[in-house]
C-alpha cells in the first residue's frame, strides 16, 4: 500500500495520476466518500459516492481500514477489495490526508509505504490553490490553515519529498517505489524460486 499524502495544492494528485500512467502495476484505491461528485469525476473510477447513511453503515459493519472528515464530508478506505488484492502482489496507491495515513499504518505496518509531497513554501502553495479557479477566498483560507496542520506532521512518514518541480518530483516517487518493490518480504514467489534453486 503506497502513500502519497500532501497538503491541498501540493501536488499528490498530479504525482498520482502521473504514477498510474506510468506504471501498470499499481492501482489507485478508490476512496468512498460522502462528498458529491466534482464535475467530470466518474463513479467507482475517482470515488465511491455514497450518502452518509451508506458512509455510517460502513463503519458498523467495519468496512474501512481508516476513514476521516474532510472539509465537512467523511472519506474512507475500503477493507475487502485491497486484502485479498494484496495477497496476489497487486500494489494499491492511496492519495491520504496524514490521519488516514496513521490509520492505515497502525492496522498493517509491513504492508505501508508513506511518502509525504512538500510544497516548496506557503507562498507557492497559496498561488496554486488561487490558481484553480474552483474555491472560494473563504476555502482557499481554510485549505491553508489545514496544509499547516498537515504539514506539521511530515516526521510521521517513511518518506518527504518537495515538490518543487513536478518531474523531478514523479522521479523520486517513482524511485522509492521501485526500491520498497525489491525488498525481500515484498517480493511475491520468491520462497519457491530460491527453494528451486537450492535442489
Amino acid at each position: 500500500m503506497y502513500i502519497l499524502s500532501s497538503p491541498s495544492g501540493a501536488g499528490k494528485t498530479t504525482i498520482s495520476r502521473m504514477l498510474l500512467g506510468a506504471d501498470e502495476e499499481i492501482k489507485l484505491s478508490v476512496s468512498v466518500t460522502t462528498r458529491p461528485p466534482r464535475p467530470g469525476e466518474i463513479e467507482g473510477v475517482h470515488y465511491h459516492f455514497v450518502s452518509d447513511g451508506e458512509f455510517d453503515v460502513m463503519i458498523e459493519e467495519d468496512d474501512f481500514y481508516e476513514w476521516a472528515p474532510v472539509f465537512g464530508y467523511r472519506y474512507g478506505t475500503p477493507k475487502g477489495h485491497i486484502r485479498s488484492a494484496l495477497k496476489d502482489g497487486q500494489d494499491f496507491l492511496f492519495d491520504i490526508d496524514w490521519q488516514g495515513t496513521q490509520q492505515l499504518y497502525q492496522k498493517d505496518q509491513q504492508d505501508v509505504v508513506r511518502v509525504f509531497i512538500l510544497p516548496p513554501s506557503l507562498e507557492e502553495l497559496q498561488r496554486r490553490l488561487t490558481g484553480r479557479g474552483t474555491d472560494s477566498a473563504e476555502v482557499i483560507a481554510s485549505r491553508m490553515e489545514r496544509a499547516r496542520a498537515e504539514i506539521s506532521h511530515w516526521d510521521g512518514y517513511d518518506y518527504v519529498v518537495i515538490n518543487d518541480d513536478v518531474e523531478a518530483c514523479f522521479a523520486k516517487v517513482r524511485q522509492i517505489l521501485a526500491a520498497e518493490r525489491m525488498k525481500r518480504q515484498r517480493q511475491t514467489g520468491l520462497i519457491p524460486f530460491v527453494r528451486e534453486l537450492m535442489l
